[in-house]
């Protein structure tokens, strides 16, 4: 029963009712006995900064962050997680207790424990090719870069966005085209590409080959064109959703301090993506 002792969690963006954050951490709340609650507060363009001191004065403990505040938020928290100062967003901010706002970017950890989940690896000394330049791209290609990639290779049209995404890597990151997809271990689509009704590809298919990883991390459809066709290639693919899973989990502890309930969670998005 919701009461006032009840806890408040959100997550903020524009759109926000599509999301599926309130049905994961409520459900993960209530797994681990908190008295917690998760909702979608749409929080127009522009008014990110603005969620931030509601934050501090609605006394919400912890908030999910989603387009297009990621930035806003970002410049408006009290201190920041180095990846955060890197890539200049956060996707999760928290509540600390002496009323200072805590940003983090839960994005680039989350792909890595989804990686590890659904395919048992790691990207340490790999060659990673990343499809995109925008905020998951980058979120990626630093945690990718930090976890010891020999190599990651950013692919985008526009050359000095794939620049800056490579930049986030390291030493290690570089733009590329598609003639170097063919090269890499590991093959991300960092795009919206193939989400929804989209049947269109990031890449030609016939650019992958078996013993590559693939993974799209477009989580609706749960079977993107691309996937399915890496897939009946006989090539090795997984979507998003552990991604999701697991970025959600991060910022569940960093707001509750409690250990997430990773099977609830994970059982409560399959559900959702059928």
């Amino acid at each position: 029963m919701i009461s006032g002792h009840t806890t408040v969690a959100a997550v903020i963006g524009d759109p926000i009712a599509h999301s599926r954050s309130p049905a994961i951490h409520n459900a993960a709340f209530e797994a681990v006995g908190l008295d917690w609650v998760f909702v979608a507060l749409p929080v127009a363009a522009g008014n990110g900064a603005g969620a931030v001191e509601m934050m501090r004065i609605a006394g919400i403990a912890g908030m999910s962050v989603t387009m297009p505040h990621k930035d806003a938020v970002a410049a408006a928290a009290d201190e920041r997680a180095e990846a955060v100062e890197a890539l200049g967003a956060a996707n999760c901010l928290v509540s600390l207790p002496d009323g200072r706002i805590r940003a983090e970017n839960t994005d680039g950890a989350g792909f890595l424990a989804g990686l590890a989940d659904d395919a048992d690896q790691t990207v340490e000394g790999r060659r990673v090719a990343i499809l995109g330049a925008g905020g998951a791209a980058r979120a990626v290609a630093h945690a990718c870069g930090a976890a010891g990639a020999a190599a990651v290779l950013v692919v985008n049209r526009d050359a000095a966005r794939a620049a800056v995404a490579a930049s986030l890597a390291g030493t290690v990151g570089t733009t590329a085209d598609h003639s170097d997809i063919a090269t890499a271990d590991i093959v991300i689509n960092a795009t919206p590409v193939g989400m929804g009704g989209d049947r269109s590809s990031p890449c030609d298919p016939a650019l992958l080959h078996v013993g590559q990883l693939i993974v799209d991390l477009v989580y609706d459809p749960a079977e993107t064109p691309w996937l399915a066709a890496a897939r009946a290639a006989g090539i090795a693919a997984h979507n998003g959703s552990s991604m999701l899973v697991h970025q959600a989990a991060i910022a569940f502890t960093h707001w509750t301090g409690v250990a997430a309930p990773l099977e609830v969670m994970r059982s409560v998005v399959e559900n959702n993506l059928g």
